[in-house]
């Protein structure tokens, strides 16, 4: 699925499932939230904090799956064709900082 289908599942599941969309600043406050879920995973499970036993269980994919139902909705609801912005931006960074990033000793 490309991102642009993946736009039209979200809204397709909103008519469906849902109400309406969320407005767009709920729906900020919503992304906020998920992307904590996504930290409190990662801080917990690769980084140095100790992991709850409740923590455990959590799926790290699905909370960045939540992450993108998310995004995908702010895309559908503000207008933005999503794949044609992240082709843009892909080009954009690899013009940018393909040498940047093989120059740097720190990754070598």
């Amino acid at each position: 699925m490309n991102i642009e289908d993946a736009q039209l599942a979200v809204d397709n599941w909103i008519k469906e499932h849902g109400v309406r969309y969320f407005n767009e600043l709920t729906n900020m406050a919503q992304l906020t939230e998920e992307v904590g879920e996504v930290a409190r995973i990662i801080a917990r499970r690769y980084g140095e904090q100790s992991e709850k036993e409740s923590d455990k269980e959590k799926d790290l994919g699905e909370e960045l799956a939540d992450v993108i139902f998310v995004v995908l909705c702010l895309a559908n609801q503000t207008g933005i064709n999503l794949q044609e912005a992240f082709d843009k931006k892909l080009d954009i960074k690899t013009k940018r900082d393909h040498n940047r990033h093989h120059q740097n000793k720190k990754l070598q």
